[in-house]
């Protein structure tokens, strides 16, 4: 028996080839050329761009690629931070039927050889020096990379090696060539076609080398214009654009979203800016990972810890009002009168002035997704007075298929499919997805796109069920499905994302798959528990001390204890280590996204779980560390390990 969901509704998105992310960005030049539609901080300063010269530097962009040999169905690999370049590179990629290919800044040479040699990258466009230095060593290895472009000239003025040229004087060349060949700026917009890969976009490899994702411009399109049709988006939206480029969250808004509904794309100076650069900007629509809002939580705790006892006061006062508000509007209790009076004047004191820190004063609509976010989390910015809303979706369906409606929003589902895209659950427990936002398979990889597209239908891998109003429910990983030696069925991400809810803990892998009971490896959140440590004066001079603090454990201790009450008791948690170190992406242990690679983790934490299931309660450690510079090391520390109290602590329950 399946459950369903299925829309029908359609947007308007239609079947022309012509309808491509380039032709939309020509007609937003032509339409609304003056308006601004990026902006980039530089040096303390926003410099503009308006949509007739966002198209000059695309068009000049392209030219100046197709100078280099750039041809159709290239792969051009994107890295670095966010900066307008970068966009402009990749759609100037774009209009010549060629593919961008992004990857993170901090992809490790090995990683990025790999991404290299399986594409055929020719053509790079990088951020600055670090990734020019990166790219020249792996030409080494990779001779087929002709040409590297830098945006970021500092380091590499007056000693550019061969094959590598600034952005600048690409654009420059290409704008050379536009005005000498008068049809050619026409005819770059007439290249690309609906049907055409506008980016290569790449799996998180937790279970091996990533996947390459190819998304059409139609799917893309899609994807917006069926989510702009439930409300999601706006058009004229102010958005941030910070996550990392390889990421399709931000393709989707930052391309996609941005040129079909004309955004304003604003980028900050740098990562260490992007808070003081968001309160600037105040963005309209605002999307960050559940991490990410935990992350703002703790931020805004410590904080008001460390400010005046008046200001505390306020705080614990109107904050404990305002949740328990919220939680009895999610079950449909309205507020009464003399509780809205209350709430404005918390509005005045309390909630305004928090938004306004955090530069989310303007955001009307605010998203979470990429795993589950915790009750705490949630509850607390949806007091805040932000409409914080979970969706749902892979890169595979172009990052949008479901999402909360803003009157049906409800603490454990993902909310509703958006018009135009079918959703069903099949017998098996698996999400299945349908729509015109689902890619057409994966890049040079038939068996594993004949494994996820069948008969129509997207294999998400995700295991859940469809409530009686439609609302989706996100289990986990089917694949992730596993049993206790005892046969009980379990999903380690389930607990592990519970865990996390805990501002004290940053990452977290459940063992217990064969085994006799559950244990935990906790990677605590350094930041979170130093501040506790800090306040209670427990004193400490590293992460690998702090972790092995007796009082550090019990704080671990008692989190573990609490979610074990939401679980049955063949599958709680018995006995748990604090490692010394966090999971690395550079050791392999996550990806560049956080997902963990569980197969690598037992690996090198072979040794401590064989202590925990040998019922010891100490081991000495030895870790195999990988530094920024590709250099190796070992981590040598002595770890304790606990067994789980029965119940959770009262400081933690609270």
């Amino acid at each position: 028996m399946t459950n369903e969901h299925s829309d029908a509704r359609r947007p308007d998105v239609g079947h022309d080839d012509g309808d491509h992310l380039l032709a939309v960005l020509a007609g937003n030049a032509r339409a609304h050329g003056d308006a601004v539609a990026m902006r980039e901080r530089d040096r303390g300063i926003w410099q503009e761009y308006c949509w007739c010269e966002y198209l000059d530097q695309v068009l000049g962009a392209a030219a100046g690629l197709e100078t280099l040999g750039v041809a159709p169905g290239d792969n051009v690999l994107v890295i670095g931070d966010n900066r307008p370049a970068l966009y402009f590179g990749m759609l100037g990629t774009i209009a010549l039927r060629a593919v961008p290919s992004p990857a993170y800044p901090d992809t490790p040479p090995d990683e990025l050889f790999g991404q290299l040699d399986r594409e055929g990258v020719r053509c790079a466009i990088a951020e600055d020096q670090e990734q020019v230095d990166k790219l020249l060593d792996l030409r080494e290895r990779h001779p087929a990379l002709q040409w590297i472009i830098y945006d970021d000239p500092r380091g590499l003025t007056g000693q550019v090696p061969d094959g590598v040229i600034a952005f600048t004087e690409l654009v420059r060349r290409g704008a050379d060539r536009l005005r000498e060949e008068p049809g050619l700026r026409d005819a770059l917009l007439q290249r690309p076609r609906a049907d055409d890969v506008a980016v290569l976009l790449h799996s998180s490899g937790t279970t091996g080398a990533p996947k390459a994702i190819p998304l059409k411009h139609r799917h893309v399109l899609f994807a917006v214009r069926c989510a702009a049709e439930a409300g999601y988006f706006e058009t004229g939206e102010t958005h941030m654009a910070y996550m990392p480029i390889a990421w399709v969250g931000d393709f989707i808004f930052s391309i996609g979203a941005a040129l079909a509904l004309r955004f304003s794309v604003n980028i900050p100076e740098n990562q260490e800016t992007v808070q003081h650069d968001l309160r600037e900007i105040a963005p309209t629509v605002y999307f960050t990972s559940p991490r990410a809002w935990s992350a703002m939580l703790t931020r805004v705790q410590v904080g008001i810890e460390e400010s005046s006892p008046f200001k505390r006061r306020l705080f614990q006062h109107f904050m404990p009002f305002a949740i328990r508000l919220e939680r009895a509007r999610l079950q449909g209790v309205q507020p009464s009168f003399a509780q809205r009076m209350w709430r404005g004047l918390g509005e005045f004191l309390i909630y305004g002035p928090i938004k306004d820190q955090l530069g989310l004063a303007r955001a009307r609509r605010s998203y979470t997704a990429g795993e589950a976010i915790g009750e705490e989390v949630f509850l607390f910015f949806r007091a805040l007075g932000l409409d914080l809303r979970q969706f749902y979706g892979q890169t595979e369906n172009s990052a949008l298929c479901a999402a909360q409606e803003p009157g049906s929003v409800k603490l454990h589902t993902v909310g509703v499919p958006f018009p135009g895209i079918d959703v069903r659950v099949s017998d098996s427990g698996e999400i299945l997805v349908r729509g015109g936002n689902v890619f057409d398979g994966y890049y040079q990889n038939p068996d594993a796109t004949a494994e996820v597209l069948q008969d129509g239908w997207l294999h998400t891998g995700d295991a859940g069920h469809i409530e009686a109003d439609g609302q989706l429910v996100v289990l986990g990983r089917v694949s992730e499905v596993v049993h206790t030696g005892g046969g009980e069925r379990f999903i380690p991400t389930y607990i592990e994302n519970h865990l996390k809810f805990s501002q004290y803990i940053k990452d977290v892998c459940v063992i217990g798959a064969g085994r006799d009971y559950l244990s935990a490896l906790v990677a605590i959140d350094w930041d979170a528990v130093g501040h506790w440590a800090q306040e209670r004066g427990v004193a400490y001079t590293s992460f690998a001390e702090l972790s092995q603090k007796p009082e550090v454990y019990g704080v671990i201790g008692d989190v573990i204890g609490h979610v074990n009450t939401l679980l049955p008791e063949a599958v709680r948690i018995r006995r748990y280590v604090n490692l010394h170190k966090e999971f690395d992406p550079d050791d392999g242990e996550v990806t560049r996204t956080r997902k963990l690679r569980r197969g690598v983790i037992e690996a090198h934490y072979r040794d401590i779980i064989d202590a925990v299931y040998a019922g010891r309660d100490a081991i000495e450690s030895e870790a195999q560390i990988t530094y920024e510079t590709g250099a190796s090391g070992v981590l040598k520390r002595h770890l304790v390990i606990r067994d789980v109290p029965s119940t959770a602590g009262a400081e933690v329950a609270a």
